[in-house]
């Protein structure tokens, strides 16, 4: 790997460490969500449990984007700091824990860093979803 490929694995990296404040924020966005439901469920509105149980539920798939993004960062960090040799020994790596399946063509490293930003994209829409379904359930709290 040379100069400029352990660049780009760096700042891949830092871009998705970076996302782990939005990972915060939707894993916050769900415990209050659940925390209102468990505490207060019987006396809300129909509809603003209904947004709460939504929110919660739209934390199952942000918790597994969060997890997979800091997969993402802690292999791209250690492409970059050569601690990993090589995309096919990470492939390799990765298939031996069962989390790759053996793939005959050869993923490029742009392509790796394409698949990482498209994953830290559906990570952002993901907990915007929850914030704005959120901000639904305040506004519905009075509703009866």
């Amino acid at each position: 790997m040379n100069d400029d490929d352990r660049a780009l694995c760096a700042a891949t990296a830092g871009l998705l460490q970076a996302g782990s404040a939005l990972a915060a924020w939707g894993l916050a966005l769900s415990v209050v969500a659940g925390v209102v439901l468990a505490l207060t469920g019987r006396s809300l509105p129909f509809a603003a449990w209904t947004t709460l149980a939504a929110v919660a539920l739209l934390g199952l798939p942000e918790r597994y984007l969060a997890l997979r993004i800091r997969l993402d960062a802690a292999l791209f960090d250690g492409l970059a700091k050569d601690t990993i040799p090589s995309t096919g020994a990470m492939d390799r790596a990765l298939e031996t824990l069962g989390l790759r399946r053996s793939v005959d063509g050869k993923r490029t490293l742009y392509d790796r860093v394409l698949g990482a930003r498209q994953l830290l994209q559906r990570h952002g829409i993901v907990v915007v979803a929850q914030t704005i379904v959120f901000a639904m359930a305040l506004a519905m709290q009075d509703w009866k």
